[in-house]
């Protein structure tokens, strides 16, 4: 790789994870619940090269979190998300946010305002740039926030709201991912596996 900086050799691959070799790969798009989540490289603000599988290997589960820089709904559930990967990261969970709107005609979605909006909220987890809408597209995001909760064998368990109220720190009846999260590490059935995301629709390429 030559000198440029990272954000000029941004590049993203994913395919379906499979839990052994001998297992087909999914080539269908929005991935559902209990299907093989696709994995993926991505550029973080860290300047390191994120694979999915690579915190598989090291989590017993992982939140993806479809968000971007602009979005209201995303700045009312950050500092429950801190919070999240705070209480939870100790057991084996992380969050890992994944910017796939477009920056080419708003400059607050570039990947120099991702590390400034980074910075400004001092996040506690990865923040990668999916620059080509690949990875966000075969997840089936469509809104942003969106929360997606993929289990060690890297399939899907949970995808749809953080929470069912942005603005209320006291949901612990409706702390969806939350609850999906601690259900799955306690080995039980995890009551509610989908709701339908509320926020900012995602910003695609023509």
């Amino acid at each position: 790789m030559d000198a440029r900086p990272l954000h000029e050799n941004v590049f993203c691959c994913f395919h379906f994870l499979p839990a052994t070799e001998n297992m087909s790969v999914l080539k269908t798009m929005d991935t559902r619940i209990g299907k093989y989540a696709p994995d993926f490289e991505l550029p973080g603000i860290d300047s390191q090269v994120h694979h999915l599988r690579r915190y598989l290997e090291k989590f017993r589960a992982v939140g993806v979190i479809s968000m971007c820089n602009r979005c209201s709904y995303v700045g009312l559930y950050i500092e429950k998300l801190k919070k999240l990967q705070a209480e939870l990261g100790k057991d084996g969970f992380t969050l890992i946010g994944v910017n796939g709107n477009i920056a080419q005609n708003d400059p607050n979605e570039s990947f120099d305002s991702m590390k400034a909006f980074a910075r400004e909220y001092q996040l506690n987890f990865p923040y990668l740039w999916d620059s080509t809408q690949d990875v966000t597209r075969s997840f089936g995001a469509t809104k942003t926030p969106t929360a997606f909760l993929i289990d060690k064998d890297g399939v899907i368990r949970y995808r749809g709201q953080v929470d069912g109220n942005a603005q209320n720190q006291d949901t612990a009846e409706k702390s969806y991912l939350k609850n999906a999260v601690t259900s799955l590490f306690k080995g039980e059935e995890i009551d509610v596996t989908q709701t339908e995301a509320l926020g900012s629709s995602l910003v695609w390429r023509n």
